[in-house]
């Protein structure tokens, strides 16, 4: 719920502040980069840097399946 809440207060501020006018929008991604960065911080847990070759993986539908 933590993470709820804190994407819905600072999704209101960044509406409010770009003037957004009523209507149903993404949450910008550097809001949610933040929001999880934050709580895997706090739980003592670090995100890797993916390599060439895991990057190579993720985009191609000719390996692993």
């Amino acid at each position: 719920m933590d993470m709820s809440f804190a994407t819905q207060a600072l999704t209101t501020e960044f509406a409010l502040k770009e003037k957004k006018k009523a209507g149903v929008y993404l949450v910008p991604k550097e809001i949610e980069d933040y929001i999880s960065t934050l709580k895997l911080k706090t739980m003592g847990i670090e995100i890797d840097e993916l390599t060439a070759e895991q990057r190579k993986y993720l985009s191609s539908w000719e390996m692993g399946t």
